[in-house]
């Protein structure tokens, strides 16, 4: 059975920092990708950063230079630094991941989700 945990999530004042970290277990093979959505309220969910298996890196325009993602492949854990946080960035930020498991086959697996408020 695969898992996404998230943890990291919380209430922060504009201009603070928060740390998201996603834990992917199971009988995992290999991650390909693992990446980072999120959604407001009313809104649909929109991705936020990827990061591939070879550690290339996209971003949403709206979080360029504020946002990191990495990913420890030993620990098969993606994390987002996020800095210089605003108020639109409250959402719940999920964890993504494609993963290639012990059946040689690849899925798609989303995490629970993980409450990150913004306080003006």
């Amino acid at each position: 059975q695969v898992q996404l945990v998230e943890s990291g999530g919380g209430l922060v004042q504009a201009g603070g920092s928060l740390r998201l970290s996603c834990l992917a277990s199971g009988n995992i093979r290999s991650i390909r990708i693992m990446d980072w959505y999120r959604q407001a309220p009313g809104k649909q969910r929109d991705l936020v950063a990827k990061v591939t298996s070879d550690e290339s890196t996209n971003y949403a325009d709206s979080v360029k230079g504020r946002f990191t993602i990495s990913r420890d492949n030993a620990k098969n854990t993606v994390y987002l630094q996020m800095n210089s946080l605003k108020p639109e960035d409250t959402a719940v930020y999920y964890c993504h991941a494609n993963m290639v498991l012990t059946d040689r086959n690849e899925y798609s697996y989303w995490g629970q989700g993980t409450q990150v408020t913004v306080s003006s």
